[in-house]
Order: structure tokens, then sequence, then C-alpha cells
């Protein structure tokens, strides 16, 4: 059986619906969806956990506090771990912390 695995990244006017994708290989399916905030990320994560998702992978605009949240969010029922930019060229050269806290 596959590998469910989701990466969330932050893009400033993503929106979930529309800006998600999936690829499948033998070995893993792989849900890609944007948001805007770290609010829409933890909403997006329990869904995605609810659909079976078991390992999430966050984007570097993510700083310490969104990683928790989205950890938070997935209620032990999927992994979480994060790319890591302490700036991110996506959002202006600053953190999701700084931007989304």
């Amino acid at each position: 059986m596959a590998l469910q695995a989701a990466f969330i990244f932050i893009a400033p006017e993503a929106d979930p619906i529309h800006h998600r994708s999936i690829v499948k290989t033998p070995e893993v399916h792989l849900t890609v969806v944007g948001v805007k905030d770290y609010q829409e990320a933890e909403h997006v994560a329990k869904e995605l956990v609810d659909q079976g998702i078991t390992s999430l992978e966050l984007c570097g605009g993510f700083g310490s506090i969104g990683t928790a949240a989205v950890t938070k969010a997935a209620q032990n029922k999927a992994n979480v771990g994060a790319v890591r930019f302490d700036i991110h060229p996506g959002l202006g050269f600053k953190s999701g912390d700084d931007l989304f806290s």
C-alpha cells in the first residue's frame, strides 16, 4: 500500500480548493495543497488526516509557531515535518511566524 502523504505550502492568494493536486507513484500518493495562512493550514491538515493522510510536510514559509499549530491540528494522526527557511523568498523574505502569528 502506498504512503498517503501531503505537502502544504503557503502563498498569499492560495485557495486550498483550487490550488490542490495529487501525484501518484507506486510508493507514494502525494497531495499538494496551497493555503493563504496558518488558520487555513490547520483546517486543511484536519481535513487531510480525516481522509487518511499519515504524513504531512510543510513548506519553508511555516515558522516554528505555524509548524506547531499544524502538528496540533493533526491530532497525532499524522507525522508532521517541515522544510525550513528562516526567511522565505515567496513571503517577502519573512517567516510565516511574522506574517500569521
